[in-house]
């Protein structure tokens, strides 16, 4: 006779009908209530009950983000492989399909407005320079269905006689460096400009917080909005820009005015110009020059030398989008054909990106000192795919536990401590990219670098950049 194990797995989930709406143990983050509330004010709860309820339908939505690469049935499979034992529903592609219609975007724009906003508290590394949380803005595009029903929306790219590529989303995100999380997000057409759209994420500050941005954010009127939320701001500019110097201080900055012209109250700003030379592994140098503006006056607070050096954090918005476009839509373009559900989409992608940040957060805050650059963000998708898949831990069950699954499965796998700097690779690999060839511009392989910055004066102005 064979010897043989018997494991038993105890489900927990709600009853009935409502069995298949989970989210696996994210379902501890977003909640059975926090969904029915906002299906509440939103007024898009069911007005009879339904073999597809709202509150299940909201959650299919949501593990469509985390499967991006299954058909619907295939995601309803896994919603239900767990909870097999109840008598559940089978639909159709077509009923999943008119069930996110009947619901819309706004209870899964209202959801990811609840879960939004920072999650490092004082002290986590990586968030904060000097009492101030340090904030990113950056903007990024999505590629969407080639449909009539979208184009009209988001149009193509066209040269002089043809259309090309995919219609492209613009998306924006206001981020918290050090944990990723997104406080704030606006997205709308290609055509529609960075400046409009992240006009509209600046509620999301407030007097505790640092803005880190690149050129193009440098616009007068913008940097006075900031500074009428009390955030300060630390924003690359350009070439165009010429300030004069009012003051030159001890550490090279200078302070001036900007607005002329344009405001009808000056806004007095430091500028820091440097010379950063960056050093790669093969013994390539590569200089650049740099000129940041900031609120921030105070060159004895605030020297040069570490805001040149804090800078480098606006590169936590380019990760945050690589975890959304590559590891969780894995390059993919879209999969809804209607403009309400594109905005559905995009609203449970960053819902469902935003309940893992939490994850990783609540993990981090059981060990501390931990820094989150050390929990991979890869793991923390997979982990909780294969939740939703057992249906474990949807509901919490003895003492509370604030890693979880996902998190003990996060510190089995820390990433290393500290990483080398590394320079990426770079090549066009779009072939539709707006821009132009740049091989040769870049190492052919990624290479370690070191990275030096002199805080200098530049008399004839600032050397336009280099196009990409």
């Amino acid at each position: 006779m064979h010897e043989e194990s018997v494991i038993t797995h105890t489900v927990r989930t709600a009853p009935g009908v409502f069995g298949p709406g989970h989210l696996g143990e994210l379902t501890q983050t977003i909640d059975f209530a926090l969904v029915d509330a906002v299906l509440e004010e939103t007024r898009t709860q069911e007005r009879r009950l339904r073999l597809l309820p709202s509150r299940v339908v909201v959650y299919f939505v949501l593990a469509l983000a985390l499967f991006e690469r299954c058909s619907y049935q295939a995601v309803w499979g896994k919603l239900t492989a767990g909870p097999g034992g109840l008598c559940l529903a089978r639909p159709a592609a077509s009923s999943l399909c008119r069930a996110r219609r009947r619901i819309g975007a706004e209870p899964l724009r209202r959801l990811f407005e609840t879960l939004a906003g920072p999650v490092g508290p004082p002290g986590q590394a990586g968030v904060f320079y000097r009492g101030l949380r340090t904030v990113a803005v950056d903007g990024t595009h999505l590629h969407v269905p080639d449909d009539p029903a979208i184009t009209w929306r988001y149009p193509k790219r066209a040269g002089e006689r043809l259309e090309f590529g995919y219609p492209l989303l613009r998306l924006l995100a206001l981020i918290e460096c050090g944990t990723r999380a997104v406080l704030a997000a606006a997205f709308g057409p290609d055509t529609a400009g960075e400046l409009a759209c992240a006009g509209t994420l600046l509620n999301a500050l407030d007097a505790t917080m640092l803005l880190l941005a690149d050129a193009g954010f440098d616009a007068a009127e913008f940097l006075r909005d900031i500074g009428l939320t009390g955030a300060q701001f630390l924003i690359r500019s350009t070439a165009r820009r010429c300030p004069t110097p009012l003051a030159h201080l001890p550490d090279g900055s200078y302070l001036t005015r900007l607005g002329y012209g344009v405001l009808p109250a000056l806004i007095p700003v430091r500028v820091i110009e440097a010379a950063v030379t960056i050093t790669l592994a093969d013994g390539t140098t590569c200089t650049e020059q740099w000129r940041l503006v900031t609120s921030l006056l105070d060159h004895a607070r605030h020297p040069a030398g570490e805001l040149v050096a804090l800078y480098h954090e606006r590169w936590q918005a380019e990760t945050t989008y690589y975890s959304i476009k590559a590891t969780m839509l894995d390059g993919r373009v879209l999969r809804s054909h209607t403009l309400t559900g594109i905005d559905q989409e995009v609203y449970a992608l960053l819902a469902t990106y935003q309940a893992l940040i939490r994850a990783a957060a609540d993990t981090a805050a059981t060990r501390p000192g931990l820094d989150m650059d050390r929990i991979s963000f890869a793991i923390l998708l997979q982990t909780a795919g294969d939740l939703v898949t057992t249906a474990s831990n949807i509901l919490p069950a003895g003492p509370p536990d604030l890693a979880g699954a996902i998190g003990r499965a996060a510190l089995r796998d820390l990433l290393p401590a500290w990483r080398r700097p590394r320079i990426k690779a770079r090549t066009r690999k779009n072939p539709t990219s707006k821009y132009g060839p740049n091989a040769r511009q870049h190492p052919a392989t990624a290479q370690t670098y070191t990275f030096h910055a002199r805080i200098v004066f530049f008399e004839e102005g600032l050397a336009p950049r280099a196009q990409r």
